[in-house]
């Protein structure tokens, strides 16, 4: 797996677990926690993808 795609990987996992403590202490600051979760796997998910096809593409 590619390094930025770890990278953004933790910060996925990171955001959701700042989203949980904010909505549990009763804080809407977990919508941006939430917003973040979803940026941050949209990239992860985009360097797996752009790996898998430069391999495939070398081959």
């Amino acid at each position: 797996m590619p390094r930025l795609a770890l990278y953004a990987l933790t910060v996925c996992v990171l955001a959701a677990v700042a989203a949980v403590v904010s909505f549990a202490q009763g804080s809407w600051l977990g919508i941006v926690w939430v917003l973040l979760l979803g940026v941050s796997s949209n990239i992860a998910w985009y360097y797996v993808r752009k790996a898998k096809n430069d391999r495939a593409a070398a081959e």
